[in-house]
């Protein structure tokens, strides 16, 4: 008995210990600069392009969990009148959203739409170049953001954190939304968004919201993008058109 104590005691102990042990950091694939590799064609699978909030199924968006990990709740802090235009939003998504106008998505929407997009590195700057609408954007190592010049897909500069690719984007058009749901932020919104590697086949994406006009407080999103190693992966052109009315009764 005392024999069968000690062995379950030494048992706890060490799964404990290795509980305490965190795990193997990944290492990930390397430019010949040393920086990690992050080109490839990525992906996300949620259902953050419907909404970044929590969500039920509704009008062709699939039910998802919330991809904002701060606050705490899931919730975008709002201030009260922005929140009123959100819900404003909401109820006239059909024809309010951008996406509708063929418009491009921006940024971060466009890097959880359903639509894959392709990453191009080099020592002095990334482009990433999107499926959705033929979007593209540069991020740029060095040099100052522009000034008093609205983006469609914002102004992007970029540099290292360690092995997370950290990118700040200012200049954002206002007329973009962060997803089908009415969520909307002003022109002084800023992005910065940090890409990680954290397995061979996932790149881990996280944006932090600021925007003063919008929001009591910046907010951070977190969704894991996967990459796609199928044999001759590749992007596909994707053509917006927009249905008019008008055009039918001429």
């Amino acid at each position: 008995m005392k024999l069968a104590c000690f062995l379950s005691g030494v048992l706890i102990v060490s799964g404990l210990a290795l509980a305490q042990v965190p795990a193997a950091k990944y290492n990930p694939p390397r430019m010949a600069n040393g920086k990690p590799n992050l080109q490839g064609i990525w992906e996300a699978r949620s259902a953050a392009w419907g909404d970044v909030e929590a969500h039920s199924a509704s009008e062709g968006i699939r039910a998802g969990e919330s991809i904002i990990v701060d606050p705490a709740d899931g919730k975008i802090p709002y201030l009260p009148a922005a929140l009123a235009q959100r819900d404003e939003n909401f109820k006239n998504r059909a024809k309010l959203d951008p996406l509708k106008k063929c418009w491009m998505p921006g940024v971060p929407r466009i890097t959880y739409m359903p639509y894959p997009f392709q990453i191009f590195q080099t020592t002095d700057f990334m482009v990433i170049l999107y499926e959705y609408v033929h979007a593209s954007r540069t991020v740029h190592m060095s040099g100052d953001h522009l000034d008093g010049i609205d983006i469609w897909m914002g102004d992007s500069r970029g540099k290292w954190d360690g092995d997370t690719f950290v990118v700040e984007v200012t200049n954002n058009d206002p007329h973009t939304w962060l997803d089908a749901s009415g969520n909307h932020h002003s022109r002084d919104m800023k992005v910065v968004e940090r890409y990680t590697r954290t397995a061979p086949n996932v790149l881990m994406y996280e944006a932090t919201i600021t925007d003063p006009k919008t929001y009591s407080k910046p907010w951070t999103m977190r969704v894991p993008l996967y990459l796609h190693d199928e044999k001759n992966a590749q992007l596909y052109e994707y053509e917006c058109n927009v249905y008019r009315e008008e055009a039918l009764s001429k």
